[in-house]
């Protein structure tokens, strides 16, 4: 079959329009309700990584030319019932039979630590990271062995870039990468994996940290180059990241500890609004430079750095070489500490 052809069925509700969204291409289609039915068709050159949007919430799913069913509830399309063509069973029986226990073991540690977080218990908070980090590290390593045994799959490579996005070790990724097909490693994802991997090395390490410049907020150009003879901490966050605004008091009283000792901050904001970035600055007192060119995830630092997910930073010597990454809470003080006594 050389088309695709979706179609299905939302419970609760008559009338209204549901979306296509193709993240891939960041394109969109659209279908309005008849009776609860719709159904869209077109055609896809390979399995494409979508998403099914209805009253401001979605489910991803892979789209590939054959026939799709959606059985869709109007209060829950998280829960869709989404199947019909190879690549979606494959996501499917993916999540179901490898990852589903993992990731449910997950979602309860991050629920834990909202409420440790809310509640201010640091104790807990460090805690449940702890036990994260380690469900984190099966998961990646579930992954590593269903790609070994599926080197040919789609799906194979759409887990490794997404369960490798952030705090991962490039040895772990690059070997998961060459276990995949040519083919795969040449697919959208295959791409994706590749880039992440020459990010990674460009920023290992002891490499020389790689020269960028962004306008701060007078709209003056900053260059990395500046700080060339200094200690500077690359940060970068956005006003609208909550993991990156609740890091934000550790990274201030570290600039208030060390900042006399030699530590300079370079504040690289993932925003897209003027107005939040400065009022997220101001409210949470980071009184060093910033620097944003407000393109949000599609920032060029960002993007040159290979930053998956923020808050994440680089700490640079004074020769502009990377000593440290992903430095947070009492592991930021104590590498500071350590550099600058």
């Amino acid at each position: 079959m050389d088309s695709f052809y979706i179609i299905g069925k939302v419970t609760g509700l008559d009338t209204g329009w549901i979306y296509l969204i193709h993240h891939q291409t960041e394109i969109a289609d659209s279908v309005r309700l008849d009776h609860g039915f719709f159904k869209f068709n077109g055609k896809a050159d390979t399995a494409e990584y979508c998403g099914i949007q209805l009253n401001e919430k979605s489910r991803s799913f892979f789209l590939e030319n054959g026939k799709l069913s959606m059985l869709v509830k109007n209060d829950s399309i998280n829960d869709a019932l989404i199947s019909g063509t190879p690549a979606q069973d494959e996501y499917n029986q993916f999540q179901d039979q490898y990852s589903k226990t993992i990731s449910a073991k997950m979602d309860f540690i991050e629920k834990l630590y909202k409420e440790a977080v809310h509640k201010k218990d640091k104790k807990t908070c460090d805690s449940l990271d702890k036990i994260y980090d380690v469900l984190e590290g099966e998961k990646k390593q579930l992954v590593v062995e269903y790609a070994k045994s599926n080197p040919e799959s789609t799906i194979a490579a759409f887990e490794i870039y997404s369960n490798f996005l952030y705090d991962f070790r490039v040895g772990q990724l690059d070997s998961a990468y060459s276990m995949l097909d040519p083919s795969v490693r040449n697919s959208y994802f295959g791409k994706k994996i590749q880039n992440t991997i020459l990010s990674a090395k460009r920023t290992e390490i002891g490499s020389p940290a790689p020269e960028f410049s962004g306008k701060d907020e007078s709209g003056k150009l900053i260059k990395l180059s500046s700080f060339k003879g200094k200690y500077v901490l690359i940060d970068f966050w956005a006003s609208w990241c909550g993991p990156c605004r609740r890091e934000n008091p550790a990274v201030v009283k570290a600039y208030n500890q060390f900042h006399s000792k030699g530590l300079n901050i370079l504040g690289v904001s993932l925003d897209d609004t003027r107005a939040d970035w400065l009022a997220a600055i101001k409210k949470d007192s980071l009184n060093w430079t910033q620097v944003s060119d407000l393109k949000g995830w599609k920032s060029d630092a960002a993007d040159l750095y290979g930053v998956k997910g923020i808050p994440m930073n680089y700490l640079i010597d004074k020769n502009g070489v990377i000593i440290a990454k992903g430095l947070r809470g009492e592991d930021l003080e104590s590498k500071l500490a350590e550099m600058l006594h």
